[in-house]
């Protein structure tokens, strides 16, 4: 089980990418596009093309995780738009926001420890 904390860093890729592509995929996605090192703790999170779904791939010091989860009704409700280095960060309760298809930049952090 993953355990996502506040001091974790959670980079979302904001162009989709193929998910057809397993962990060394979008490892590959993560050193070559993205410019960043998949083995540095870091949570990467993707999107498919239709936004339909998400990835997340993470490294636990031990191995890869890659978690996924499809939408059974509609499409992702936000995605940024582009930004300069195809990344966006996310704090650990906007992910969570995130996962349950709502708009993480409605909701601040004083609001969410209301929840």
């Amino acid at each position: 089980m993953i355990q996502i904390t506040p001091h974790m860093k959670i980079l979302l890729a904001v162009e989709p990418v193929d998910f057809r592509k397993g962990i060394d995929g979008l490892a590959g996605v993560c050193r070559n596009i993205l410019k960043h090192d998949p083995f540095s703790g870091y949570v990467f999170i993707f999107k498919n093309k239709r936004g339909t779904a998400l990835k997340i791939l993470f490294y636990d010091g031990q191995g890869f995780w890659l978690c996924m989860k499809r939408f059974s009704k509609g499409k992702l409700c936000w995605w940024p738009d582009h930004v300069e280095d195809n990344l966006c960060n996310l704090a650990s309760y906007e992910l969570q926001v995130l996962l349950w298809n709502s708009n993480p930049k409605n909701i601040s952090v004083s609001k969410w420890k209301e929840i």
